[in-house]
């Protein structure tokens, strides 16, 4: 059976003065970045069946802006994906239900991006290199998986199928 993961960072977030971790906002560039995201996933049919989302506000804030483009999903908030190593957001994956073909987290850096660098072993050459250089705020990588059960996924065994960034996305429409 072929699973899908989308793991996408949380947009670009404000550093308040006096505000904790946790409790840091979207700023205005995460703003219109989140839901640029969304109406990619929904373009592209790629629309989850679960979001797994981190507590903190900046990945809840990007979560409320993604979510009306894709309806039905279900959301659940996970607290041990709150600025975790990659081994504690795989160990979410491996959790999920597998009723769920296609499954989202949301997450924080350097985790998240870890995490996708650690699942991968096959795609486009090209775009592998570019999320291992890099995974910037409100990036998304789409890594399809064989596999029966979530729990059966390993490190290495995705294949990289998109790795989206808001800047780009911005300026292929541009070009539009």
């Amino acid at each position: 059976m072929t699973r899908r993961l989308l793991l996408l960072r949380h947009a670009k977030s404000a550093y308040p003065h006096g505000v904790a971790d946790i409790d840091r906002p979207l700023n205005a560039r995460g703003r219109e970045a989140a839901p640029l995201m969304g109406d990619v996933i929904a373009r592209e049919g790629l629309r989850p069946d679960l979001a797994m989302v981190s507590p903190a506000r900046r990945t809840q804030e990007t979560w409320a802006a993604v979510r009306p483009f894709l309806d039905g999903t279900r959301e659940e908030t996970v607290p041990s994906i709150y600025e975790a190593p990659s081994r504690r957001i795989l160990d979410a994956i491996r959790s999920a239900p597998d009723t769920v073909g296609t499954l989202m987290v949301i997450g924080h850096n350097p985790g998240i991006g870890d995490a996708a660098s650690r699942l991968v072993g096959e795609g486009e050459t090209e775009l592998r290199r570019s999320l291992r250089e890099k995974f910037p705020t409100a990036a998304l990588a789409v890594i399809t998986f064989e596999a029966e059960t979530w729990a059966a996924i390993h490190e290495g065994d995705g294949t990289l199928q998109r790795y989206l960034r808001p800047r780009q996305l911005a300026a292929e429409m541009d070009d539009d």
